[in-house]
């Protein structure tokens, strides 16, 4: 038996409105998995600023994160939420791991290169990093396992690096290695615009994304108006490969009903996107109507928000402490 008690951490930005690829892609699993796991969920404001923020929206996109983690099911008085920043050895651990990481590990992180471009020579340090501080988040928690969709596996591999080379450099047992939990079929939602990109805040078309906030009209409008052809959905999962926004479609559906691939693909092959948009957009609406309503219930009474991120960052700090001071310990601080 491993020493380590199985212990599950996750993280999502504070930098917007959350959407359904947020929704998908990890909260919907944070609520499953909290029935199975101890759980600790964060909002990791710290990776927020590896790009320009605005102080203001930043304090108010910190509370919406909280507040549609409680809307969509995660019990904060069972399970910590808590806000990064609050808790130091995020910061403390980070700063050891930079000096653990080799700069030729960060050097192969492909969502490094793709947000950077061709400015490399002019993002920030931080945007670089951040996989160390990634790796301080898990580790600072022992965590065992971490959900991810397949744009993070590349750093949840670099987080076990990081605690194996720890582990060799001072001779110890101390760090585990973090195992990716992979769930659903719909770990990467893309986007309605476009079949083969990521769905995401940052895109210029507001139709690209499906906000957890959007009225019941504007949910249906949105998958009325994303991307589709004129031909008839095909019947087989391979001749979707060639659709990527039939794909995403379906995929979607999948995910929001908890069925498979080829469960929804039975039900619309052969047929006219309209049927898939039109059952999509009803069953979306049920899905987030809830959601958005209890999110604006939460977002008027902020104080108690703070409260509860005030807890989190209590109960958080009494795991995390004692491991940056073993840390200190390990690396001859102390």
């Amino acid at each position: 038996m491993t020493k380590f008690q199985e212990r599950i951490f996750s993280g999502v930005q504070p930098t917007g409105t959350l959407h359904l690829g947020n929704y998908l892609g990890a909260i919907k699993n944070f609520v499953e998995l909290q029935e199975k796991y101890n759980c600790i969920y964060c909002v990791v404001d710290q990776h927020a600023i590896t790009v320009d923020q605005n102080p203001q929206e930043l304090r108010s996109n910190i509370l919406e994160v909280l507040a549609s983690f409680i809307a969509a099911g995660v019990d904060y008085q069972k399970q910590i939420i808590f806000q990064q920043s609050s808790v130091p050895a995020h910061s403390q651990l980070a700063w050891v791991f930079n000096c653990v990481s080799r700069i030729g590990w960060l050097n192969r992180m492909t969502q490094f290169k793709d947000k950077a471009g061709k400015n490399k020579e002019n993002v920030s340090v931080g945007l670089m990093v951040y996989p160390n501080l990634m790796a301080a988040d898990i580790l600072a928690y022992l965590a065992t396992h971490v959900p991810v969709g397949d744009d993070q596996k590349q750093h949840l591999e670099l987080s076990r690096d990081i605690a194996q080379k720890f582990n060799n450099d001072f001779g110890v047992d101390f760090f585990p290695q973090p195992e990716p939990l992979i769930y659903g079929s719909a770990t990467r939602v893309m986007s309605l615009r476009d079949g083969n990109k990521k769905m995401s805040k940052s895109d210029p078309s507001d139709f690209s994304r499906i906000l957890l906030t959007d009225d019941d009209e504007t949910i249906s409008a949105k998958i009325r108006k994303a991307k589709s052809d004129s031909e008839l959905i095909p019947n087989t999962k391979d001749a979707l490969q060639n659709k990527p926004e039939c794909l995403n479609l379906i995929n979607i559906l999948a995910a929001t009903t908890n069925q498979s691939v080829e469960q929804v693909l039975g039900n619309y092959a052969g047929k006219e996107y309209s049927s898939l948009k039109k059952d999509l957009a009803d069953c979306l609406v049920q899905v987030i109507s809830p959601i958005r309503k209890e999110i604006n219930n939460l977002l008027d009474n902020r104080d108690e928000l703070n409260v509860i991120l005030a807890e989190g960052t209590e109960k958080a700090a009494a795991i995390a402490n004692p491991v940056i001071e073993e840390v200190y310990r390990i690396v001859g601080f102390k």
